[in-house]
């Protein structure tokens, strides 16, 4: 198709790189601390990306807070193309899956009339899909296409020509951060090939580790790991399975994907080398089909790949990334293809840059290096509150000791004379070690090797070998191991203090150690920091703790409040009971004498009442919360009813709602069993 050929695809590169920039503005935007769904995101960049550059259309993913209406309908019309034909029930049954099911096409029907209505209305001359479709003739009738052909063909491309390239990187993204080697080679490649000027369509040819990390993600990864064939003649497959002429069969990429006497006993080993160009070209025939088989293999491959490459390449030239949750292991969505399920990372702009910096860089007009000391200068006043010198804490911890010790470093700061700039894992500081400030390093070894949080830092440090590059950093180490390792003891924090060393920065502090396995590692630390740490800081740097102003201190201040009186009973006040006697003899109802201290300034006279509000038995509390399978420590918040004493539009504990709010010892009403009978046939939220 000459709107998919080599040319076409190399004329799309300005709008790929425009979806691409909007993308990798949104991420500077939006800071270092914030979480970012890899699915989503890179759902964003393709739908736009494919919109753009085939149909000329912009849907402005990335200016929404919600992905586009047409995602979430794709998902349920898929889920439910899925499902349908293994329906059991008579339709009846199905009454609201249908509802849905039709409300779905009719959004991906009114997505595509839209942008074909668009291009009708604001006709140009573009070589792209849409005009092909609009424009072209058959040879043989002469007819052109109808709209309702071209819009049902422009629901076929807007979803899958989307779905798998987001699939796709969301996986790369995850390899990488999860293979810290293999991370360090795409941003070494990304530097010596583009370096800190533009990206350009020039440069995508030169990137072939990044093409091979592509490659042996769709191996791995692929998303769409199912193609069907149609036997052309009846035959016994692998001489056990009869195959009739005309029958189709699923194929598995997996088993050819992830097959020993292709790829190795490493099979399931992510190895990006084993598909550069050289052994990539050797493999045997059909050992690799992530773009489909034959004639209806995909025809968007070039395009994909070329803006695969693009994103990847301008994400690692600008940012450093780290897995917002270390421990995460993949797990997998479906719709049409896969992709990891709630995958989160966080992006670190590289060079000191801000977001502003980031957008000339992008634009092609370059970095201020004006605006950079500018930046410098301005981070380096202290504002009225911030009294103290600056000090950078990094942590790496798998089962959060060493994060608790950079918390508890971090509270004891200001009594110290500093202002704490930052906290956060050592994966951050991948490239961004800052300079002219104390930077207090924390972390452990396990078996030898760094937390998850640490390996991309270590494996950048480790590889490092310039002895100036972190002339003017400051820096301290105290390490956590366990001797029952005594081979690998402390080597990581040893590693990192020697390596920091070896390339500039400067020790302020001799090194702690803490061995978990022998002594109280918090002890150990206290000592430190009270011995060693602080005491060299303050020759340093001039602090002196007898000149903190106590005002600067860290410490929390505690409020204390009784939602729960104030919301269900305005006049309830708190009384104390004094004395409890049981007036009746064993077997019979329990009647007691009670003696109650009323609050001060309440009075108390015959024939008054006394308004008690109990608290439901733990063991009630249990079974409810055992019969709506929340964990114990689950949060809900009650949203509308505007009469009501419960406690809404706020996070509550639910053991704190089921305990204190709710009466669950009275049976349920016939109303509200009738109710909730209704709600349950129309699928309805039940009345608790």
């Amino acid at each position: 198709m000459p709107a998919f050929g080599p040319l076409s695809i190399r004329g799309m590169f300005d709008e790929m790189h425009d979806i691409a920039a909007q993308m990798s503005l949104k991420f500077a935007r939006h800071g270092s601390s914030t979480p970012i769904p890899a699915a989503d995101d890179f759902t964003r960049l393709a739908l736009d990306t494919l919109a753009l550059c085939s149909m000329g259309f912009r849907f402005n993913s990335f200016y929404a807070k919600e992905l586009h209406p047409m995602i979430e309908a794709m998902a349920g019309f898929l889920t439910a193309c899925g499902g349908r034909p293994n329906r059991v029930l008579p339709s009846f049954f199905y009454r609201k899956e249908d509802a849905k099911f039709w409300e779905d096409i009719k959004v991906l029907r009114q997505t595509a009339e839209a942008v074909l209505e668009e291009r009708k209305k604001n006709p140009d001359g573009r070589k792209d899909l849409l005009n092909a479709m609009l424009n072209g003739v058959d040879p043989k009738t002469g007819k052109h296409m109808s709209d309702s052909s071209i819009i049902d063909n422009l629901i076929t491309f807007l979803i899958a020509g989307h779905e798998t390239t987001s699939g796709t990187l969301s996986f790369t993204f995850y390899r990488l951060l999860k293979n810290p080697e293999c991370y360090r080679k795409v941003q070494k490649e990304v530097d010596e090939v583009v370096g800190k000027g533009p990206i350009t369509v020039e440069h995508l040819s030169k990137m072939p580790y990044i093409t091979a990390v592509l490659r042996e993600t769709l191996r791995l990864d692929s998303p769409i790991g199912i193609f069907v064939v149609t036997s052309l003649e009846d035959q016994l497959l692998a001489e056990t399975y009869p195959v009739s002429k005309g029958e189709p069969c699923a194929v598995y990429l997996v088993r050819s994907h992830l097959d020993p006497a292709v790829w190795g006993e490493d099979a399931l080993e992510f190895k990006p080398e084993r598909m550069l160009d050289e052994p990539f070209n050797k493999l045997p025939k059909n050992a690799w089909k992530p773009f489909g088989n034959g004639a209806r293999a995909c025809i968007g491959r070039p395009f994909a790949m070329q803006e695969a490459i693009l994103a990847i390449a301008m994400l690692f030239q600008n940012f450093n990334f780290v897995m917002h949750d270390p421990s995460y292991n993949l797990s997998i969505k479906q719709t049409l293809t896969i992709k990891p399920d709630n995958f989160l990372f966080r992006a670190i702009l590289r060079d000191g840059m801000t977001p502003t910096q980031l957008e000339r860089r992008l634009a092609g007009s370059g970095v201020s290096q004006d605006s950079s000391k500018t930046q410098e200068a301005e981070s380096s006043i202290a504002s009225p509150v911030e009294q103290g010198k600056k000090i950078t804490i990094f942590y790496g911890s798998n089962s959060g000791t060493c994060e608790a010790l950079a918390q508890r470093a971090a509270s004891d700061a200001s009594h110290h004379g500093f202002t704490v700039d930052k906290v956060d894992c050592l994966d951050t500081a991948n490239e961004a070690l800052p300079k002219n400030q104390p930077v207090l390093i924390i972390t452990a070894s396990y078996e030898g090797e760094p937390p998850d949080n640490a390996a991309l830092f270590c494996s950048w440090l480790a590889g490092s070998k310039n002895k100036s590059m972190l002339e003017g950093v400051d820096y301290t180490v105290f390490g956590v191991g366990h001797h029952d390792w005594a081979q690998t003891f402390h080597r990581i924090p040893k590693l990192v203090d020697t390596k920091l060393e070896e390339n500039g920065a400067t020790r302020i502090a001799d090194m702690g150690l803490s061995d978990t396995g022998s002594n109280d590692t918090f002890t150990d630390f206290e000592t430190w920091e009270d011995g060693v740490f602080w005491p060299a800081l303050h020759k340093r740097y001039g602090t002196d703790d007898s000149k903190i102003p106590e005002a600067q201190s860290t410490g929390l201040s505690v409020e204390i409040t009784n939602p729960r009186t104030s919301t269900l009973r305005q006049d309830v006040m708190e009384a104390f009971v004094v004395d409890a006697r049981k007036l009746t003899a064993d077997g019979e109802p329990v009647k007691k004498h009670i003696e109650i201290a009323l609050p001060s300034g309440q009075t108390y006279r015959s024939g008054d009442y006394l308004a008690v509000l109990p608290i439901n038995p733990k063991s009630v509390v249990n079974r409810v919360m055992r019969r709506f399978q929340l964990a114990w420590d689950a949060h809900i918040t009650i949203s509308g009813g505007a009469n009501t004493a419960l406690p809404t539009e706020t996070s509550m504990p639910a053991q704190s709602v089921f305990s204190a709010y709710v009466e669950l010892a009275q049976p349920a009403t016939k109303r509200v069993s009738r109710t909730n009978h209704l709600r349950y046939m129309r699928g309805v939220p039940l009345t608790i």
